[in-house]
């Protein structure tokens, strides 16, 4: 209830009216005030109705949209790029690169610490039949006679060229000019590039690549590691590879316990594994291996080996074993079978002086004092 109007229930008390105020839409006289409540509202325009019976009937319908004055311009299409021919050569630049640089250099860096799974010799031997028997074997458990005698055999000058020998070339091809028998000037380091990398005919591109790859081995792995590999690589027989194969087929024992006999033997049938024979030398091999022996003694002593590194001690064994005999000049016997040792020729018997025979007295006599 309100204090001020008790009449009036329920409206909130306020400030008195003054009755003769004028209505809410009457001017009111005195002065303008020129606060900030007096200033001009903007214009609020009443929202249209939606409905047709508000729109006043004699409304003109909107004007239509105006048209652009331009066209849009058509989508942009990519701009191509100049030069085709340079992309292309570019790519294959790229790809040159990769092939020739980066997969040699990396493959090479990688058989510098894990030996060769297998290489293009030995897939083509399978796939012809020979079978296939690999064994590594690292060289600190291989026979010393085995780098004494590959070096004695195939590379005289291992230590001191770097990968190329060119005084043997020079050497191979007047020979080979000459008519002679056929015979190659390549190192022990470009055989080991031949054998891991590449595959064994003979051609001028794979000669050029064998020298590629020669130079990488040379400047990656160093003069022990390509002998090391050389020696497991090697065909040595049909499907046999490596001296630790060759020497278990051959002789029956590992790579650490082959004699200086064995190992020239060994090495002797490199020029063709495939034809020659070291459990039945024929005579080109027996020849062969005798001289690869002498060599390997001067390997041995002139140091010729010492590029390779520290090898094991020399056995007892290839201490005590006799030099091989050199091939007598008198001619002998054919052995019955090519497996039989050749028998020892026996000294030439002095002939017999004939004798000269008693005078027998005539069958007559002359009688004696007869004129």
């Amino acid at each position: 209830m309100n204090p001020e109007d008790p009449d009036k229930d329920g409206e909130t008390p306020g400030p008195p009216q003054d009755e003769a105020a004028q209505p809410f839409d009457a001017p009111t006289a005195g002065p303008p005030d020129n606060g900030a409540d007096d200033s001009p509202e903007p214009d609020i325009e009443p929202e249209p109705s939606s409905t047709p019976e508000s729109r006043p009937k004699s409304a003109a319908p909107p004007p239509p949209p105006i048209p652009p004055r331009f066209k849009p311009a058509p989508p942009r299409k990519a701009p191509r790029r100049p030069g085709g021919f340079w992309r292309l050569f570019r790519r294959l630049a790229l790809w040159t690169f990769i092939l020739v640089v980066v997969a040699p250099v990396g493959l090479t860096l990688f058989y510098r610490f894990a030996p060769p799974p297998f290489t293009i010799l030995m897939v083509q031997r399978v796939v012809e039949g020979k079978g296939w028997d690999y064994r590594w074997r690292s060289l600190d458990r291989m026979s010393p006679a085995l780098v004494q005698a590959a070096i004695a055999a195939e590379d005289a000058r291992f230590c001191e060229h770097n990968g190329f020998d060119f005084e043997a070339m020079e050497k191979a091809w007047k020979n080979n000019q000459r008519g002679g028998r056929v015979k190659g000037g390549s190192t022990i380091s470009q055989q080991t590039a031949k054998n891991v990398f590449l595959w064994p005919a003979r051609s001028y591109v794979r000669k050029g690549l064998e020298a590629y790859f020669t130079v990488l081995i040379e400047t990656f792995w160093g003069k022990r590691r390509i002998m090391e590999v050389y020696l497991n690589v090697a065909e040595m027989g049909p499907g046999i590879y490596g001296v630790e194969a060759a020497s278990r087929r051959y002789f029956g024992v590992s790579a650490n316990r082959v004699t200086r006999a064995q190992a020239a033997r060994l090495v002797a049938t490199l020029p063709s594994p495939l034809r020659y024979d070291a459990v039945k030398p024929g005579k080109y091999v027996a020849s062969r291996s005798r001289r690869i022996g002498a060599a390997a003694g001067t390997v041995r002593n002139d140091g010729l080996a010492a590029c390779v590194g520290r090898m094991r001690p020399t056995s007892a064994a290839e201490r005590t074993e006799p030099a091989p005999q050199p091939k007598p000049a008198a001619r002998r016997p054919a052995p019955e079978q090519k497996a039989d040792p050749l028998p020892e020729a026996d000294a030439p018997e002095p002939a017999a002086t004939p004798e000269l025979a008693a005078v027998e007295p005539p069958a007559f006599e002359t009688p004696q004092n007869s004129d």
